[in-house]
């Protein structure tokens, strides 16, 4: 008889083994150019061609698994039900994690390596930052301050898309975000029956919320086939955040345009201390109040260590 104490409802390995999976994707076109690689990377990501072939080619092989079979039980199903549907609705991916953590570069990640796979080429990215309410909707609330904590979204209007893709409607719209502007504009993507769909955000994997009349409702994540959590130590995500500002007082800030242009004139002390404030205010406590707490909600936690780089890999059993 096992040893219980050793039971675990998780499978943990070390980078090596995990690297070592990438055997799994066979033949399937998962290298990116220089230039593919520069366009997915985010400001501070340790994202180069062994750090795609290691992590990334395994977990997109894991996920194409879980594509194809999830496409081979829709069909088993139908024919259980005597009611032959052709065209499952879209495989979608919930991919969370702090500001700073690197979740939209795997999210871009993802994307342009699961597209690579025949079976599933139709592969759309959203972001939840489109949901968030407009700025002057936040300021009216007096929530501009906790832009990114769960209030400051429309979480109705992020539930009926995620709803809407999972019902296999045709057309789906989602809202675009410009983090230039730090605003919602009036632009959106649309989607157009794709194979899968990642939706990236800080908060998606919450649970449903409790009503006032003690029932509890629909959350965005009860709508996911998988879950992906980009995990590191606090005291790395606010080193990285800090250094992302002073990157970007050096860049974005610098745009006439840019919602943050204030910054620019800052010193570089100066921009230590405030994006330190940031963080200390605003960044760390919703990570520590309202991401940290759906790590556990998971099917899969991706955990760097200091240099960005992913260190392990925890899968939920099924």
């Amino acid at each position: 008889m096992a040893d219980m104490a050793e039971a675990s409802p998780y499978v943990e390995l070390e980078r090596a083994d995990w690297a070592r999976l990438s055997a799994a994707a066979g033949d399937a076109p998962c290298v990116l150019s220089a230039d593919e690689l520069d366009r997915v990377r985010g400001l501070g990501d340790a994202l180069d061609p062994a750090e795609v072939h290691q992590v990334y080619v395994p977990l997109t092989a894991l996920l194409s698994l879980h594509v194809r079979h999830a496409a081979l039980l829709h069909q088993a199903t139908e024919r259980f039900l005597d009611r032959p549907q052709p065209q499952r609705t879209p495989f979608v991916i919930g991919i969370a994690g702090s500001v700073a953590v690197g979740k939209s570069t795997t999210a871009r990640l993802l994307r342009e390596l699961l597209a690579r796979w025949p079976q599933h080429p139709r592969v759309e990215l959203v972001t939840t930052d489109g949901f968030l309410l407009p700025n002057a909707e936040l300021e009216r609330r007096g929530l501009l301050a906790r832009k990114g904590f769960p209030e400051s979204y429309d979480r109705r209007a992020l539930l009926r898309f995620v709803s809407a893709v999972k019902s296999g409607v045709d057309e789906v719209a989602a809202p675009v975000y410009s983090h230039l502007a730090y605003d919602v504009t009036d632009e959106q993507v649309v989607l157009r029956r794709p194979d899968i769909v990642i939706v990236e955000g800080l908060n998606v994997l919450a649970p449903a919320r409790v009503r006032a009349d003690g029932r509890q409702g629909l959350a965005v994540s009860d709508f996911f086939d998988f879950g992906v959590f980009v995990d590191a130590a606090g005291s790395d995500l606010r080193r990285w955040y800090v250094e992302r500002f002073l990157r970007l007082r050096g860049t974005a800030f610098r745009d006439p345009a840019s919602y943050f242009r204030r910054y620019a004139a800052l010193t570089e002390a100066e921009a230590v201390v405030q994006a330190e404030q940031l963080w200390d205010t605003i960044n760390g406590p919703n990570l520590q109040a309202n991401i940290l707490p759906t790590r556990g909600r998971a099917s899969l936690v991706l955990r760097k260590d200091g240099n960005h780089a992913v260190r392990w890999v925890r899968l939920r059993k099924r």
